[in-house]
């Protein structure tokens, strides 16, 4: 993402579902520490979910800006928590949150939820009630980023970021053995309309594609 003044990096760590298993825990960070090459080793914006968040010192970095992207009241329950020193509740959420952080007060913010609703009922064209026999829908950390950057770059350019479903054995993220066939089976996203979206917007040249076919 470029503005008029500043080459930006945005990091972001990967909304996965609850019906994910442990085994796949690492898959929700996004890297840089080894991945120089692939994406840069700046970071001016990391998306996390208290899930998804980095807990080891080793991937701090001083000039990055935290954003809680928050789902549920659990989310910022656990942040309060956390930056007053209480213990920390558990429950409601899909799997073990991180129970502490890397990151200093002043580098946290909390996305204001208006980003991830006009994510999901203006660009994605979610309903806001679902049949009870449907499982809710949310935008995936992706396209909130693209969304946030819509409001605060001049420039948005994308890199790596597409859903190659002809090889379901083909990589889900830059790290990690992660593979597509996670993305097919996750019922909490709706990725048919995520590709139409960033079709849409890369044929409308609202963005600057990177992202080889």
């Amino acid at each position: 993402m470029r503005t008029s003044a500043e080459y930006f990096r945005l990091a972001l760590s990967k909304l996965q579902s609850c019906d994910l298993f442990d085994e796949f825990d690492k898959m929700n960070n996004g890297p840089v520490l080894g991945h120089e090459e692939e994406v840069g080793r700046r970071t001016t914006f990391r998306l996390f979910y208290p899930e998804s968040v980095f807990s080891d010192p080793i991937h701090n970095d001083p000039n990055t800006t935290a954003i809680l992207t928050a789902f549920k009241p659990h989310d910022l329950r656990w942040l309060l928590e956390l930056l007053m020193g209480n213990k920390i509740n558990t429950n409601g959420f899909w799997k073990k949150p991180a129970l502490n952080l890397i990151y200093k007060p002043y580098q946290i913010r909390i996305l204001d939820p208006f980003i991830i609703r006009t994510a999901a009922y203006e660009l994605l064209h979610f309903p806001k009630v679902f049949p009870k026999n449907q499982k809710p829908k949310h935008p995936t950390t992706g396209i909130i980023a693209i969304t946030l950057a819509f409001y605060i770059c001049h420039e948005v350019h994308l890199a790596g970021f597409k859903y190659n479903f002809s090889d379901l054995k083909s990589p889900l993220h830059y790290y990690g053995n992660a593979t597509m066939s996670l993305m097919n089976k996750n019922a909490y996203h709706n990725v048919t309309a995520e590709q139409l979206f960033l079709k849409d917007i890369i044929e409308k040249n609202l963005v600057i594609n990177l992202t080889q076919d």
